[in-house]
C-alpha cells in the first residue's frame, strides 16, 4: 500500500480522480437532461416591447434598460397619476424595472399578479389541458392568490416558465441595512414558500432574518429581500455542477442591487448553490455591499476570498450535520465550485451554525446560525459567534460596529 503525504501531488491526483468519479455517477444517475436552456419571459418581454413602443404625453419612454439613476429621474419627473398610469399599461415592465421607484414596482406587481391570477384561474377548467396540466394551473392560481394577499411587497416577478420573483420584508425605501437572502437549487415560483419546513424556502429565510434583525437590534431600520429573481438549477444535476446559472443570476442580482434606493449597507445572505452565484457576482457588487454571508456552500468558484475581489467582508458557515461537507471541493472543466469556504487557507470569516440540523436549516430561529447572520445584516459584528469557540472571525472588526444586540 502507498502512503501519500497530505500535500503530495499523488494525493491531489487521486482527490481530482475521485471528484470526476463523483461527477460521472450524479450524471449517470440523474442524467444530462438536466441541463435546461434558459427562456426568456414571453409575457415580461412582451411588456417590454410594448412599452418600448409607447409613450406619455406624446414622448417616447426611455430605454427599460436604461442605467437605473436615469430612470428614476424620470419617474420623479412624473406625476403621481402618470406613474399610476404607467403600471397600469405596462405592469410586468414597470415591476421588474430597476430604478422605478419600489412602491411603484409593487403597484405593478400586483397588477400583473391579478392578470396572472385570471389567466390561470381559466387554465384550470380548460379541456385542452391534461388533468395534470390543469393541477398546475391550480397550484400556480394559489400562489398567485397568496402573492396577493393585502401588505405583500413584491420587487419582481417573472410568471413564465418556472416563474422567478422577489419579496421584501420592512421598508426598503427608508432602511438602515438592506439584507439580500439568495437561495439555491429547486428554487421557483412554487417553491418561493412553503407551507411545511418554512424556513427552507426564500419567503421562511427572510422572514425569519427580519425578525431575527428586530431582534437584535430593534433600533435599526432593517429591509430583507428574498431574491428569486433568477433561474436556478433544478435538482443536483449538471446545472448545480456548473457555473452557468450562477452567471445568468449574478447579472441579475447585481442589476438589483445597482438600483437599491439610498445609501444603505447591504449584507448578502447566500445559501447552498445561492452562494455559488454570490461568488460569481462579488466582483461586480457595488461598493455599497458590507458582507457576502455564504452558509452550506459547495463554492464560490475561487480558490481563496480574496480571488472574489470585493471589499465586502466574507463569512462562511456549515453545520456539522451538513451533507454539503461531502461534495468535492475543486473546479474541473467547469465542473466543480472550488474551494470550500470554511476551509482554514480560503480566507473566510467562520461563524458558528450549531443548531442548523442538516442543509436546510440555517435560517430556523433559534439557531447560532440565525442568530449570526443577523448580527451582520444589523452590523453588530462583535456580536457574532466563531466557529470551534474561537474569535478568529472578529479578528480586526473591533469597533466597527453599528449596531449591538439589545
Amino acid at each position: 500500500m502507498t502512503s501519500f503525504d497530505t500535500s503530495s501531488p499523488q494525493l491531489n491526483v487521486w482527490r481530482a480522480m475521485l471528484a470526476l468519479a463523483v461527477v460521472f455517477v450524479m450524471l449517470a444517475t440523474t442524467g444530462w437532461t438536466a441541463l435546461r436552456t434558459h427562456r426568456e419571459s414571453g409575457e415580461l418581454q412582451a411588456s417590454r416591447d410594448k412599452w418600448t413602443h409607447g409613450s406619455l404625453h406624446g414622448l417616447r419612454l426611455p430605454d427599460p434598460e436604461a442605467d437605473p439613476a436615469r430612470l428614476t429621474r424620470f419617474f420623479v419627473s412624473l406625476s403621481a397619476q402618470d406613474r399610476s398610469r404607467l403600471a397600469h399599461r405596462y405592469p410586468l415592465a414597470v415591476g421588474n424595472m430597476n430604478g422605478a421607484p419600489v412602491s411603484l414596482r409593487y403597484q405593478a406587481n400586483h397588477l400583473a399578479l391579478e392578470q396572472q391570477r385570471a389567466v390561470e384561474r381559466e387554465r384550470m377548467h380548460d379541456s385542452r389541458l391534461s388533468a395534470a396540466g390543469q393541477q398546475d394551473a391550480g397550484r400556480r392560481m394559489h400562489r398567485y392568490e397568496s402573492l396577493l394577499t393585502p401588505g405583500r411587497q413584491i420587487l419582481s416577478f417573472d410568471p413564465s416558465g418556472t416563474g422567478r420573483i422577489s419579496e421584501v420584508f420592512g421598508d426598503l425605501a427608508k432602511a438602515q441595512r438592506i439584507s439580500v437572502v439568495v437561495p439555491g437549487v429547486d428554487t421557483d415560483l412554487l417553491t418561493f414558500q412553503k407551507t411545511n419546513r418554512p424556513y427552507t424556502a426564500p419567503v421562511g429565510m427572510a422572514k425569519a432574518l427580519y425578525a431575527a434583525e428586530r431582534t437584535a437590534a430593534p433600533k435599526t431600520r432593517t429591509a430583507v429581500i428574498a431574491w428569486a429573481d433568477y433561474t436556478s438549477p433544478d435538482g443536483l444535476g449538471v446545472d448545480a455542477a456548473t457555473g452557468a446559472r450562477a452567471a445568468e443570476g449574478s447579472l441579475r442580482l447585481n442589476a438589483l442591487l445597482r438600483a437599491l434606493p439610498g445609501r444603505a449597507p447591504v449584507s448578502m445572505f447566500c445559501h447552498s448553490y445561492g452562494s455559488v452565484l454570490c461568488g460569481v457576482a462579488a466582483h461586480g457588487m457595488p461598493g455599497r455591499v458590507a458582507d457576502i454571508a455564504v452558509a452550506a456552500s459547495p463554492g464560490m468558484r475561487v480558490s481563496r476570498a480574496a480571488d472574489l475581489d470585493t471589499t465586502a467582508r466574507v463569512w462562511a458557515m456549515r453545520d456539522a450535520t451538513d451533507w454539503i461537507q461531502d461534495v468535492p471541493y475543486l473546479e474541473l472543466g467547469g465542473l466543480g465550485h472550488g474551494a470550500d469556504p470554511v476551509a482554514s487557507g480560503f480566507g473566510a470569516r467562520v461563524l458558528s451554525a450549531r443548531d442548523a440540523q442538516g442543509h436546510a436549516g440555517y435560517f430556523t430561529p433559534g439557531t447560532d446560525s440565525l442568530r449570526n447572520l443577523a448580527d451582520i445584516g444589523t452590523g453588530a459584528y462583535d456580536s457574532v459567534t466563531c466557529a470551534g469557540e474561537s474569535d478568529m472571525c472578529r479578528a480586526g472588526l473591533g469597533a466597527t460596529t453599528t449596531a449591538r444586540r439589545a
